[in-house]
């Protein structure tokens, strides 16, 4: 069917667009991936540099920019006629310029129910409702499944400052779905801490993420040192922070965590 329908995003915002879009840009990680696994791979012309899986589409689709600086007219160049964006993870000056000339439809996540609404929504929009359906299904089998509770957590995602991760986040979230209590009081979505105030917190367990900061091996001990009765641990920032199709991956990962063997991703490309 051909012509324009009126959907509304997850702002609120009622947003023009095609029926069939055929020329997508996505600028946000976890949703690109989901654009792939719907099955787009000729309607998606454009991403950003983070979008790292699939791999191969940052060897086949232009690359726009980054996440928070968009090469405009590398975007003008392709034409789009649906572009797909995230309050948080873009910046709000550039999605405005976006929006004056393009459709765009953005998401705000800071659930797993938003994450299967943003799904849903996102699968209609493109014609792919079937195919999202059955990921949705999955998804929802997977967490489904009753979790024990395990102990208290703080979730790290930079270092120099350290900052983490708050209650009112999408990896919050996670964690409880994981079967970990995160250890901040409710307030500020992602907090500056101080050594002091993270050995006051004495969490059972400290996730260190592999993205947007790069925690590696040699900032387990530093934590430890910090929190000695605490269990350290490198994580995967994409399980814990990425809210489309690979939160098919969630589920099993979360159990690796239990058994203490969790494998930390590679750190995205910068």
């Amino acid at each position: 069917m051909s012509g324009y329908h009126i959907v509304q995003d997850q702002m609120g915002r009622n947003v023009k667009v095609p029926r069939s879009p055929s020329r997508i840009i996505s600028l946000v990680p976890s949703q690109t991936e989901l654009l792939h696994d719907l099955g787009l791979d000729s309607e998606v012309v454009g991403l950003t540099k983070f979008c790292v899986h699939p791999d191969h589409w940052r060897k086949t689709k232009s690359v726009v920019g980054g996440t928070k600086k968009f090469r405009f007219d590398t975007i003008d160049g392709l034409k789009p006629d649906l572009i797909i964006a995230n309050k948080e993870e873009n910046y709000e000056e550039g999605i405005r310029e976006l929006a004056g000339k393009y459709p765009v439809w953005i998401s705000d996540i800071y659930d797993l129910n938003d994450a299967r609404d943003m799904i849903t929504s996102i699968s209609s929009i493109v014609g792919r409702e079937k195919k999202g359906r059955e990921i949705l299904d999955k998804i929802q089998e997977d967490f489904s499944v009753k979790v024990e509770p395990i102990g208290t957590a703080l979730y790290f995602i930079w270092n120099e400052p350290y900052m983490a991760a708050g209650t009112d986040t999408f990896i919050n979230d996670m964690m409880y779905r994981a079967g970990f209590f995160n250890v901040l009081p409710k307030g500020s979505r992602y907090p500056e801490l101080t050594s002091e105030e993270i050995t006051k917190l004495d969490p059972d367990y400290i996730f260190l993420s592999s993205e947007p900061y790069p925690f590696k091996e040699k900032h387990l001990q530093e934590l430890q040192n910090i929190c000695p009765n605490s269990k350290v641990m490198l994580v995967d920032g994409e399980i814990f922070s990425w809210y489309g199709s690979r939160l098919l991956k969630a589920h099993e990962y979360f159990e690796t965590i239990k058994e203490g063997e969790a494998p930390a991703a590679s750190p995205r490309v910068t």
